[in-house]
């Protein structure tokens, strides 16, 4: 299983070592650390949080004016990742959904400033330690919807290797949101303290999920009518442990045949998968068409259908 600092915990010149500033709104799309930004908002919010003699990571009692250090009075709304669908991880690829969510703001809170940054990520476990984060690798583009809106179009990517600790990872996790203004701040020495932030948490949820394969193979292509064929087949997953495909074991998974000239796939029997995720029956052919294997999927694993293999009848 492989470790990996979270954001929350990374402030000061480590997080801003590879910082740099484009504009959250930039109409080519900003490509930068949005972890690094997230972390820089937090060591603001605790800057001021510390001036107000507050216990750190609570939000003030009233937003600063946009010319002010502190918590600007920017909030985040209409979240949506990946169109609400679960995000399915591999264990190779890197995989980049969609986020599209609305920014309302003071009307004198420029988020088209070239040092004002803004985006959402994801995290499992609590928000002020979180287990994990998922942020973006490009920062939002957004438009201008009036003097105090915008609507911003981003994306959360995973790559497997570096972002998943392990299986725990396939799981519903937050959605938050937030935004940093250095104000004119060296963002390679900046005095916290001096710099307008927001953070909003519960924006939504967003669902992990581990990528899964179905194979269907039978033991003759073509039979005489009536006789009993085998049908084997293998249910996987991608494991986030060791970034490998596992047997999926113990799963109901369905055998299913389709007629030749039909469209419409019915279940013949059910099966479940062995210790090992194999599938093994058998059935009477008795018309030409296609069989197959199909996984109806569980909260941690979406559903897969194998192949339709093609049998016919002598």
């Amino acid at each position: 299983m492989r470790t990996r600092a979270t954001v929350a915990t990374v402030t000061g010149a480590l997080a801003l070592s590879a910082l740099v500033l484009p504009s959250a709104a930039q109409a080519d799309g900003a490509h930068g650390p949005a972890g690094s930004a997230a972390a820089v908002a937090r060591a603001a919010q605790s800057a001021a949080a510390g001036q107000s003699a507050a216990k750190t990571g609570a939000r003030s009692a009233a937003p600063a004016a946009a010319s002010e250090p502190g918590e600007m009075d920017l909030t985040f709304s209409k979240l949506v990742v990946n169109g609400g669908k679960p995000i399915v991880v591999g264990t190779t690829y890197t995989k980049r959904v969609a986020t599209t969510f609305t920014v309302t703001h003071a009307a004198d809170v420029n988020i088209f400033a070239s040092d004002f940054l803004l985006d959402v990520n994801l995290y499992r476990g609590s928000y002020d330690s979180p287990s994990n984060e998922l942020y973006s690798d490009d920062f939002p583009v957004c438009k201008k919807v009036s003097t105090k809106v915008a609507t911003c179009k981003g994306n959360i990517t995973v790559t497997p290797e570096y972002d998943l600790l392990g299986n725990a990872d396939a799981t519903k996790w937050k959605a938050m949101g937030f935004a940093v203004d250095f104000r004119g701040e060296d963002p390679e020495n900046p005095d916290f303290s001096k710099m307008g932030f927001a953070l909003q948490d519960k924006l939504g949820n967003a669902t992990v999920q581990r990528a899964s394969k179905q194979s269907v193979k039978t033991s003759a292509k073509s039979v005489k009518k009536g006789k009993t064929l085998t049908f084997t087949g293998w249910l996987s997953r991608a494991n986030f442990d060791d970034l490998k495909y596992h047997g999926y074991t113990a799963q109901p998974v369905k055998l299913q045949f389709r007629k030749k000239g039909s469209s419409t796939y019915t279940t013949v029997k059910t099966v479940k998968t062995n210790n090992k995720g194999d599938l093994k029956t058998t059935a009477k052919v008795s018309a030409n068409g296609y069989w197959r294997y199909s996984f109806a999927g569980t909260s941690t694993t979406p559903a897969a259908t194998a192949t339709g293999s093609y049998v016919s009848v002598k």
